[in-house]
């Protein structure tokens, strides 16, 4: 199975972006759901946004036109740019994959801590 390697957070100023990566180990042109979810101290892990097979994108409302997902399958990477990040965002972002429809995600990794915070 592939696997998922996240990166590129770190400590940002309100209003700032980031952009993050999650690398995957093997091809994922086959793979039907790519996303990202958040979890921050205290809270359950959130879903954040997700680019199917298609290129159809979903967004939690509260990341709705600051976030863009995008998936590169000749890279086998899927971005995630974040734009007016805001202290809120401070999380730590995971990605993960369905197979198909009715797969289930897949097993968590390391993810990677974006702070946002002046």
């Amino acid at each position: 199975q592939v696997q998922l390697v996240e990166s590129g957070g770190g400590l940002v100023q309100p209003g700032g972006s980031l952009r993050l990566s999650c690398a995957a180990s093997g091809s994922i042109i086959s793979i039907y759901n790519m996303a990202w979810f958040r979890q921050a101290p205290g809270k359950q892990r959130e879903f954040v946004a997700n680019i199917i097979s298609g290129g159809s994108t979903t967004y939690a409302e509260s990341v709705k036109g600051r976030f863009t997902i995008s998936r590169d399958n000749a890279k086998n990477t899927v971005y995630l740019q974040m734009n007016s990040l805001k202290p809120e965002d401070t999380a730590v972002y995971y990605c993960n994959r369905k197979y198909s429809l009715v797969s289930s995600w897949g097993s968590w990794g390391q993810g990677t801590q974006v702070t946002v915070s002046s």
